[in-house]
């Protein structure tokens, strides 16, 4: 009988999610990671193994690895929205934040990121030097290179030498291959069906090239280790597949002028729930709405947009907007993150579990979270608001997605490394500049207002608009004015109103909400 063939592929998911963009604290390194991978064990009967409480973190972060309390909590918090603390697990999340790690090397010699040996490829096929997190080669480059550390990093104390390493007759325990899940999964003869690490390495047929030992009910280190590099491989529901093999879509119409044609592809219809991708690139011009099975609890990329109203009223898994300007943005709730990366004058309107941005300006972002909007590197001119708008099937899409509307960390967002940033990288929108949005198509559903309401500052601004504008319509009323003089005074506000159409852009908007002729329907999706 033929032995089965396994292929291994790295999770897109923990580094999506989990891995900040930004260079880890020092003592994230393998050698104090070692050092607390000890000492959690050692002290298991305190509440340190196999799960990791808040307080025990708290201790070990502040007062072993010198972080601040407010950035503890973060990674803290950040892993717990993946799943439950684990203490091994939560090692190997400590351990992937060396991802967007700086080489002080390449920095010097003065090579950009990527590399030409680990090029990505944007929808175009052209190269593309994007953020790491989405880049499924580096996600396995970064899994081959430190594999043997990420192993050691779940040994039990009595298997490492003097030197925290493991020795050729290092036993790797059961418990250890299911945390290590959390960055692995596979499959067996290329079936589409989803196993897990721990799964597969028990597996009968496979206990000689997996080292298990049904008498030690341990795996060897060096094979366990030999048979993960040998089944490694790309992951099949990656964005490289999705770009490569995906469905394309065409959400959107050519807009008027433009040279090259939106491209947006999903990956919905070759793989698992739970591996969803739908990425979008070079919308222009264009207001695209969409609320599908295709988003449903997908991981979405919004990458180079451009003056574009883009609706994506899903309850969504993650989203990522990278590299796109003069937007606007309005997302169903969002299960984990939402993060900006390089975005110029861009609006986001969302209700989410984290935020974070970087190298972003000018930007303002309406948000409703539960954690605190964090501000990375690279950042000005941000402007924080509160959440304002809503569509019919907003809060049934909450409660999918696990969200509610208290608590509310909108205002108080956290500055990630302090140091880099002066007092004027955000402001909270003022009260007198605020105006609600409205969703402008019809859905079935049962919201009708912002769920949750207003500040009340924002409310009595809003109140007291409306009252203004009730004043203004009486004593125009009242002026007595002729039928002459009422078409007149309507002719100069209509055309005070299309200038103001003009000049905010929302004239493009309303140009685009007119459907497409009988013979130019969007494609399905």
């Amino acid at each position: 009988m033929d032995q089965p063939t396994v292929n291994l592929w790295v999770k897109m998911e923990p580094f999506i999610v989990g891995a900040l963009q930004i260079p880890p604290p020092s003592k994230f390194s393998m050698h104090y990671l070692r050092k607390m991978s000890t000492y959690v064990r050692i002290r298991s009967s305190e509440g340190y193994y196999p799960y990791l409480l808040w307080p025990m973190w708290r201790h070990i972060a502040c007062g072993k690895l010198q972080l601040e309390k407010d950035l503890a909590w973060l990674y803290f918090e950040l892993f717990d929205s993946l799943l439950s603390v684990d203490t091994l697990q939560f090692l190997l999340f400590l351990y992937i934040q060396q991802l967007n790690k700086v080489s002080l090397r390449t920095s010097l010699l003065g090579e950009e990121w990527p590399n030409p040996r680990s090029r990505s490829y944007s929808l175009t096929g052209e190269s593309n030097n994007q953020i790491k997190n989405w880049n499924d080669s580096y996600h396995q480059e970064f899994v081959q290179n430190h594999l043997q550390d990420l192993l050691e990093l779940l040994l039990d104390p009595d298997q490492l030498t003097a030197s925290s390493h493991s020795t050729h007759n290092s036993l790797v325990s059961p418990d250890a291959v299911r945390a290590l899940g959390f960055l692995i999964e596979g499959c067996v003869n290329k079936n589409r069906t989803v196993h897990s690490l721990h799964e597969l390495a028990l597996w009968q047929p496979l206990h000689a090239k997996t080292g298990y030992s049904k008498i030690s009910k341990a795996f060897s280190f060096p094979k366990l280790e030999s048979w993960i590099r040998a089944c490694l491989t790309g992951n099949p529901f990656g964005t490289s597949a999705c770009l490569k093999s995906g469905k394309k879509l065409a959400w959107g119409q050519q807009a008027e002028g433009a040279t090259k044609r939106a491209k947006i592809a999903c990956n919905i219809h070759m793989v698992p729930s739970a591996h969803r991708i739908v990425v979008m690139s070079q919308v222009y011009k264009q207001t695209l709405a969409k609320s599908s099975r295709t988003l449903e609890d997908s991981h979405v990329k919004i990458h180079r947009c451009c003056e574009s109203f883009i609706y994506l009223l899903s309850p969504l898994r993650s989203v990522t907007i990278e590299k796109c300007r003069n937007s606007t943005f309005v997302l169903g709730p969002v299960r984990t993150v939402v993060h900006l990366h390089g975005c110029d004058n861009v609006k986001v309107i969302v209700v989410c579990h984290h935020l974070s941005l970087s190298s972003t300006t000018n930007c303002t972002l309406h948000v409703l979270t539960p954690t605190r909007p964090l501000i990375l590197l690279g950042n000005k001119a941000i402007t924080f608001a509160p959440f304002h708008t809503h569509y019919p099937m907003l809060e049934d899409h909450m409660g999918r997605t696990g969200l509610a509307t208290v608590p509310n960390y909108w205002d108080n967002p956290l500055l990630v490394c302090r140091e880099n940033y002066d007092e004027n990288v955000f402001r909270l929108l003022s009260p007198l500049e605020f105006y609600p949005f409205v969703v402008p198509f019809e859905m079935e559903g049962d919201t009708t207002e912002i769920p949750g309401g207003l500040p009340p500052a924002y409310q009595k601004a809003v109140s007291q608009r409306e009252q203004r504008i009730q004043i203004w319509q009486k004593t125009v009323k009242e002026t007595g004015l002729t039928k002459d003089q009422r078409k007149a005074f309507q002719m100069l506000v209509e055309n005070k109103f299309y200038e103001w159409l003009v000049q905010t852009g929302s004239l493009q908007q309303l140009d685009s909400l007119v459907l497409p002729a009988a013979g130019s329907k969007q494609a399905a999706g």
